[in-house]
């Protein structure tokens, strides 16, 4: 019998899809129901689906925030994973401290990107793996964190002033209403705000959430390396149009879309029984044999 899986996303209506992949052996439906930014009808979503699937992805929202092993929760999605009394909600974060670190290292040994390079992450507290694996590698790291999500224009440059930031700042900004953090429902298909183009100028790698680097990136990516996820064909072609030279996503594209680390990591508590909180779940993840993809855009 095939696994069912869910992402209710606080995103877009516009961006649903549904599909299937075989994990560890199962074969795995997976959709993702977008609410336009309405928590409350998530949170009905959610109950409603509590019992029917194997598995519910929180889409769109972070539950968790997880920098060098301590843990801070966003309150909103904490309200949105407590509507589910018996289906396991995942939020994908499981995912980005395990594949995303293994990803950026493969891209590196494999010569896609190379030390030294400059990288901008438009959000690094949600992605601190891949962030924390970069400066190991040797590239020269930009967190925008500060600058998209509260337009204070401070860049972060390195993974211990991140860390020292998350710790002072994290405890609070977790309780605020997740709206007023990043981008949802029609937001995310507003039009590009350029305000901060030369931290897309300057950087030979563009990494983390696509929702940010949608949201502010300038006319021209002519060259560069974008590492992301959640993209639709049509922001292929956007990628395409501003010139951007390679598309790398973190998670496996299905009919020409790359799902969210909160989809594919629901899918993988539901084919394997074993969740993100597991010590044995980087072993589940290495076993899944999960891989991203590489597209190149233009010359």
């Amino acid at each position: 019998m095939k696994k069912h899986v869910v992402s209710v996303s606080l995103g877009s209506r516009h961006r649903d899809q549904s599909g299937e992949l075989t994990l560890l052996g199962e074969t795995v439906r997976v959709s993702r129901q977008g609410t336009d930014g309405d928590l409350a009808e998530a949170e009905a979503m959610i109950r409603e689906l509590d019992g029917t699937v194997d598995a519910i992805g929180l889409g769109g929202i972070d539950r968790y925030l997880v920098v060098r092993g301590r843990r801070y929760e966003i309150q909103d999605a904490v309200r949105l994973a407590h509507a589910a009394k018996r289906t396991p909600v995942v939020d994908g974060s499981g995912l980005k401290d395990t594949l995303e670190r293994t990803i950026i290292a493969e891209l590196d040994r494999d010569g896609w990107i190379h030390s030294g390079q400059s990288v901008l992450m438009v959000s690094a507290m949600d992605r601190f793996g891949m962030a924390e694996t970069f400066e190991k590698l040797g590239y020269r790291l930009v967190a925008g964190d500060l600058i998209f999500s509260s337009h204070i224009n401070y860049p972060i440059r390195s993974a211990d002033e991140l860390e020292e930031m998350a710790r002072k700042l994290l405890p609070e900004v977790t309780r605020m209403p997740f709206s007023q953090l990043y981008p949802v429902g029609k937001e995310q298909t507003e039009d590009s705000d350029p305000r901060y183009a030369r931290y897309f100028e300057e950087a030979d790698i563009i990494a983390g959430d696509f929702h940010y680097i949608r949201r502010y990136m300038p006319p021209s990516l002519a060259g560069k390396v974008v590492v992301t996820n959640t993209t639709t064909q049509a922001d292929v072609d956007r990628l395409r149009e501003k010139g951007v030279r390679w598309l790398v996503t973190t998670t496996p594209v299905l009919a020409g879309r790359s799902y969210g680390t909160n989809v594919i990591e629901a899918a993988l508590t539901a084919a394997s029984g074993i969740g993100a909180e597991n010590p044995r779940w980087p072993t589940v993840v290495e076993a899944a044999h999960l891989d991203g993809s590489r597209l190149k855009l233009n010359d």
